[in-house]
């Protein structure tokens, strides 16, 4: 605001750049309300128990700033935290205590007032609700304790159910597949189940539909993880999850644990400057060296990511994430597959699956959702025009993936130079001979 003292003004530009910066947040406040603005102060001490909803200091700023009487009034609750019926007593002025002091009348007085932090933040007891104890593992009091991790079932798809991709199949079934269904081989061979199988290739390319197929052919559980599910305000909360994560695939053995995306989840960790994502790294190689031996027999760890390039080192090392797989564009087999799934409810006359499947070349099994999408809604305009239904033909689907560009063009101009200057150990071997065979060198 113009009205604004270069002092106030330094302070919010402070404040834009550290959000969660509270002692700052309430340094503000206090100018704001010193100013005669004491809307603005409330506002920002609002903002501050967001990031603290525990903090002292701003319950007793929103105090002041709503001009409330300091003594035998509640504090001013935390957004979306219920209100108290009964009035807490106030925090007690700054300053040293008079003589003879008892603290431990205070103590008992303003417990449970102000909430310790990091120690053990104020949602502990939620937190201990939304991961209930019951009869699949053991709590330190000789309960059980169980996670709320969701797990799905054994599913019905296989790789039949795959259209095409017929050596993504057998790589699949020559490093992950064959090993496991045929125990007495593997150990005649000393084969060990060690490790886990990293999917990537472009965005869109079924990795997770070909995740959940293994789990398929396996009979096992599935479990799907992204960043989202793990990461945690808490110091030390993420690390938990992750564990958690892998003590639930162990009792829901056999189960698949299928890391989604796991360049945000396993990312550099010399690239990464929040310790806390460092954090969560070191505890995901922990977990994945005890996968396949003693208490993790019967887990099996799949991840997918669009940029292998940008997972760390030790996670791809041997016994973890050491066998890798391209998963690509669709082949014409494929293609015929998904658009025949996609427009198997719609009205069609006269598609030519085969000529459709040669027009859509490169496209991933996304583009080519859009493209029955984009026939569908062009048949429907045009009978909302004329008034009378049309069903959609070759000309609405052909058109349509003339306008849509594939979406895997870009992965591959940034895969190449990958592929041809930091392909050490020979991991982009197959993305070469891709390039290679479709003239993209």
């Amino acid at each position: 605001m113009s009205d604004e003292s270069p002092l106030i003004r330094s302070l919010r530009t402070a404040v834009a750049a550290a959000p969660d910066d509270v002692p700052l947040r309430l340094h503000l406040a206090e100018m704001l309300l010193a100013a005669g603005r004491a809307d603005d102060a409330v506002a920002e001490a609002a903002v501050a128990l967001q990031y603290a909803p525990a903090d002292a200091d701003a319950r007793a700023l929103m105090v002041r700033a709503m001009g409330l009487p300091p003594a035998g009034s509640a504090p001013a609750p935390a957004p979306d935290a219920p209100a108290s019926d009964a009035p807490a007593p106030a925090a007690p002025a700054a300053g040293p205590p008079a003589p003879g002091f008892d603290w431990a009348a205070a103590e008992q007085e303003l417990g449970g007032v102000v909430g310790p932090r990091f120690v053990a933040d104020p949602d502990a007891a939620e937190y201990a609700r939304e991961r209930p104890l019951t009869s699949e593992g053991t709590g330190a009091d000789g309960d059980a304790a169980d996670s709320s991790w969701e797990v799905d079932a054994p599913g019905t798809v296989r790789l039949a159910d795959v259209g095409g991709m017929q050596e993504v199949k057998d790589r699949l079934e020559a490093a992950f597949l064959a090993p496991m269904r045929n125990p007495e081989l593997r150990k005649l061979y000393g084969k060990s189940l060690r490790g886990g199988l990293l999917l990537y290739g472009p965005p869109g390319c079924g990795k997770t539909f070909i995740a959940r197929a293994v789990a398929g052919e396996l009979g096992a559980s599935f479990m799907s993880i992204s960043l989202s599910d793990i990461l945690d305000m808490w110091i030390g909360r993420s690390e938990k999850n992750v564990h958690d994560i892998f003590e639930t695939a162990r009792r829901q053995a056999p189960c698949v644990v299928f890391l989604d995306e796991l360049d945000a989840l396993g990312a550099k960790r010399s690239r990464t400057a929040h310790s806390g994502l460092r954090n969560v790294v070191n505890q995901l190689l922990t977990e994945l060296d005890g996968v396949g031996s003693g208490a993790h027999e019967g887990v099996f760890v799949l991840a997918a990511t669009n940029v292998p390039w940008d997972v760390d080192i030790a996670l791809r090392r041997p016994g973890r994430l050491d066998r890798t797989l391209l998963v690509l564009p669709p082949d014409a087999a494929a293609r015929e597959t998904i658009l025949r799934y996609h427009l198997r409810e719609r009205p069609i006359e006269a598609v030519d699956l085969g000529k459709l499947a040669k027009a859509t070349e490169d496209f991933s099994g996304a583009d080519l959702a859009h493209v029955c999408e984009s026939a569908a809604e062009t048949a429907l305009l045009d009978s909302a025009r004329t008034g009378t239904v049309r069903m959609i033909g070759m000309k609405d689907l052909l058109s349509a993936a003339k306008q849509i560009r594939p979406s895997s063009e870009p992965w591959f101009a940034s895969a190449r130079n990958v592929a041809m200057f930091a392909n050490d150990g020979g991991m982009y071997d197959d993305l070469l001979a891709y390039l290679k065979k479709k003239r993209k060198l």
